[in-house]
């Protein structure tokens, strides 16, 4: 008879334990980080591509100032209901500032596609990014320097390029930086062209304060991406272009 109520103890601690490391699990995921907390969903600009020469995921994103406890979370796979929380679990890496810090930029080594999110907070709430699938297997990102630039305007240059090139192209971010990669304006557009600095076709902007006029004779850069509706960054356009 002890050695019965031995055995059920047993059981019963061994079970416990069981349900403190499913608790334990649990406390790492979006879920839970969100519960009984004010969330502004959609309110993190950010997306995802491959690298070109190491194919790492590399998840770029907006932090608006005064944001604070920058998080990155994944699935599993990408084979999950991406709008349940409790599928993305916190990855502790640290984020590496991108143009100078204006954007930040995550980098993980991963042979599995998933979906990501990035939070931060701000104001009193946690915000949350859409989700990002990664498709750096499926489709990974092509890097390229195919740009047209028009110099006509002093100061004010025309970028075009090839409209939707792979396909699934649901917007595009444009970034004109100095040569010492400082972001002087950021701007996202539905049509294959922008002129700096002109916003009549602007549908989402995160330049700051006005940009600078280009000074003749300097050399700058024109970063361009295409994303897909879930954030994938299909296309990349890096070119250095002298000011005329």
């Amino acid at each position: 008879m002890n050695k019965f109520k031995y055995i059920i103890l047993g059981l019963l601690v061994f079970t416990s334990c069981l349900k403190d490391n499913d608790d334990d699990l649990l406390l790492d995921t979006l879920a839970a980080y969100v519960l009984n907390k004010p969330v502004e969903k959609g309110a993190v600009i950010a997306c995802s591509a491959s690298d070109v020469d190491t194919n790492n995921v590399l998840t770029f994103f907006y932090p608006k100032t005064g944001a604070t406890n920058i998080r990155l979370y994944e699935t599993e796979t990408a084979q999950v209901d991406k709008n349940d929380f409790s599928n993305y679990k916190q990855i502790t890496i640290t984020s590496n500032p991108f143009f100078n810090g204006y954007l930040g930029k995550f980098t993980q080594t991963t042979a599995v596609e998933k979906w990501i999110i990035v939070t931060y907070e701000l104001d009193d709430e946690i915000k949350i990014s859409n989700p990002i699938r990664s498709k750096q297997i499926t489709k990974p990102t092509v890097w390229n320097d195919n740009v047209s630039i028009n110099q006509d305007e002093a100061g004010m240059p025309n970028f075009t390029w090839a409209d939707n090139p792979l396909g699934d192209n649901a917007i595009y971010f444009e970034v004109v930086s100095d040569i010492q990669d400082n972001l002087l304006s950021g701007t996202y557009t539905y049509d294959n062209h922008f002129q700096y600095y002109n916003t009549s076709n602007v549908v989402l902007n995160i330049t700051t304060q006005m940009p600078p006029l280009l000074i003749a004779g300097n050399n700058y850069h024109f970063t361009l991406m295409d994303v897909s509706e879930d954030n994938w960054v299909n296309w990349v356009v890096l070119k250095t272009f002298e000011a005329q």
